[in-house]
């Protein structure tokens, strides 16, 4: 079972990063045409600098989402690197807990609310007539896939006795 979590994972992972991907190349050539608009062209199109927001904050949470499944975030591996083994699998498991908990009632619940009221609300961008919720999904889409990727680490530190160090990069990120 653990196996097939761990292929899942990968999978979501890999979507991810190229989502992310994609996004970082429309980011790329949306700043770019605003910079040759503004100074070759002589005026700026009114939508890039709007588009570029809106895609820095699809970015950042699915990067951050990303970076978190491979375990590439920051962390303090020192400490726990001290510890006695049963000792750093609990801190482990502690500290996937507090992601659930933050993701799940910040990212997740305060992300739906926050797209919701603003779907509601009406609100729309000035230039891309997009709707602001659109662009807030990215909240509530980022924290579901940080509470299955931390659920599945918890999974993963309770089933495998041979983890050292449960929160650094595994070694098949390292190579």
């Amino acid at each position: 079972m653990l196996q097939h979590l761990l292929r899942m994972k990968r999978g979501l992972t890999k979507g991810l990063e190229v989502a992310v991907i994609l996004i970082m190349a429309a980011l790329l050539v949306d700043v770019l045409w605003g910079v040759v608009s503004r100074y070759v062209l002589g005026a700026q199109s009114r939508w890039t600098e709007e588009l570029a927001t809106f895609l820095l904050i699809w970015l950042s949470l699915l990067g951050a989402s990303a970076a978190f499944a491979s375990r590439s975030h920051l962390g303090v591996d020192y400490f726990v690197g001290l510890l006695h083994t049963e000792a750093r699998r609990l801190v482990g498991v502690v500290a996937h807990l507090a992601v659930i908990a933050f993701a799940s009632c910040v990212m997740l619940g305060g992300g739906f609310i926050l797209v919701t009221r603003t779907l509601a609300g009406g609100q729309v961008s000035p230039a891309l007539g997009l709707q602001i919720g659109h662009v807030y999904l990215a909240v509530p889409i980022s924290g579901l896939f940080i509470i299955l990727f931390a659920a599945e680490s918890i999974l993963e530190i309770l089933g495998n006795k041979e983890i050292q160090n449960p929160t650094a990069p595994p070694e098949e990120l390292l190579d």
